[in-house]
């Protein structure tokens, strides 16, 4: 979906890399019309507007999928935030705490407890590479 013209091949570009920046990983294209609106829309445009830092909305994203009961997403939101340094582990149970007031206990008691997975999980992985 990309097109023959170097505008919407420029917008892709941008997309896939600010997918990069966001996941912490490198993105090539992908097929059909949904990878289309996402990386070029979601990401090119929304995710890469002034006025708030991948960090900011990265806190935003896991407050909604936290009031959305969406964990699995947030996982993969919490492992990109402790990749980018944007967020510490310490942080993030901080932020299960604040959101329990907001999104229930149980939702904040489960963020709590993927964030702790994760962040043992590359605590775990740094740990294997630095003793090779």
């Amino acid at each position: 979906m990309s097109g023959n013209g170097s505008a919407p091949d420029d917008r892709r570009q941008r997309g896939l890399a600010r997918m990069g920046e966001v996941y912490g990983m490198a993105f090539t294209d992908g097929p059909g019309e949904h990878f289309a609106v996402t990386a070029d829309h979601l990401f090119a445009d929304i995710w890469s507007r002034p006025g708030l830092s991948l960090r900011d909305r990265r806190l935003l994203l896991l407050g909604a999928l936290s009031a959305q009961g969406l964990f699995d997403v947030a996982e993969i939101q919490i492992g990109a935030a402790l990749h980018n340094d944007e967020l510490t582990a310490e942080q993030l149970h901080e932020i299960a705490l604040f959101l329990s007031h907001y999104v229930g206990w149980p939702a904040g008691t489960k963020l709590d407890h993927i964030a702790g997975k994760v962040a043992a999980q590359r605590k775990k992985r740094e740990s294997a590479r630095e003793s090779k």
